[in-house]
């Protein structure tokens, strides 16, 4: 069963058990899916995202939903904050597990050597690399410093 599958069938699940929460948190994802999915035809791409394209899509609405919660923090709006997090741990349920640190460094070593990576211009090379090994498995903002800290030491 594909991830985007998955969520159809539990936005179902939580309109039979009335969990207003969740099936609000799921329509808003899987609205957010089918919108990626028009953009992409707009532009020539393809018809329906893959996993990794849903998963992509779940972590940019995490993290606006992190950005919310600072914002609401700091205005005092802790009604609003409960929200965000409520919708913030729905959608980190569809997120595959993440590996650690360490694991991560080790797909960055590999990655180094098989690019023959000597410094910082091959550092792209080396991203593309990681990334696809990964497959969202990593947040890419971590697994960018770590390439950056290997490749400048």
């Amino acid at each position: 069963m594909t991830l985007r599958q998955q969520i159809s069938d539990d936005m179902k699940q939580a309109m039979r058990d009335r969990d207003v929460t969740r099936l609000g948190t799921l329509r808003l994802l899987f609205s957010a899916v089918r919108q990626r999915e028009i953009d992409g035809r707009v532009q020539g791409g393809g018809e329906m995202l893959d996993d990794q394209g849903v998963i992509e899509v779940i972590r940019k609405m995490i993290k606006q939903r992190q950005d919310s919660i600072a914002q609401y923090g700091a205005a005092g709006r802790q009604d609003l904050v409960d929200r965000e997090v409520a919708e913030a741990k729905v959608l980190e349920a569809y997120l595959p597990a993440s590996l650690s640190e360490t694991e991560v460094m080790e797909y960055v070593k590999a990655a180094i050597l098989s690019t023959s990576a000597s410094g910082m211009k091959d550092m792209g090379r080396v991203m593309a690399v990681v990334k696809t090994e990964l497959g969202g498995r990593a947040d890419m903002a971590v697994v960018s410093g770590l390439i950056k800290t290997a490749l400048s030491g």
